[in-house]
């Protein structure tokens, strides 16, 4: 006579687990269905579970894949400023007006 095999429930975390959490309820979803002889009826709700599961470990993938690809533009668009504002030239400056020895304070408009 075979063992009854255990449900493995307690080992699936909720579907707002953290990303190693949920890979982990995953892992022990895909184990179980692997070797153990599950009933049909069993089978199926791990299935469930596991394609649910999967769905959240992808949502969170995707979101930290947003996130990372955000950050690197910022961090590109930062750099590009840095490069722009130190090889961008300084501001022309008129040049200073040579003095005149001659000059006696005289207001001149040419």
């Amino acid at each position: 006579m075979t063992a009854m095999p255990r449900k493995k429930d307690n080992l699936v975390p909720s579907a707002g687990a953290s990303f190693e959490d949920a890979l982990a309820g995953l892992e022990a979803i895909v184990e179980s269905m692997e070797h153990e002889q599950l009933p049909l009826e069993e089978l199926v709700a791990s299935y469930e579970k596991g394609s649910a599961l999967l769905t959240h470990c992808e949502s969170i993938l995707k979101t930290a894949r947003g996130r990372i690809e955000l950050i690197t533009l910022r961090n590109q668009n930062e750099s590009a400023l840095e490069a722009d504002a130190s090889s961008a030239p300084a501001p022309a400056r008129p040049p200073a007006p040579a003095e005149d020895p001659n000059d006696d304070d005289d207001i001149r408009l040419f």
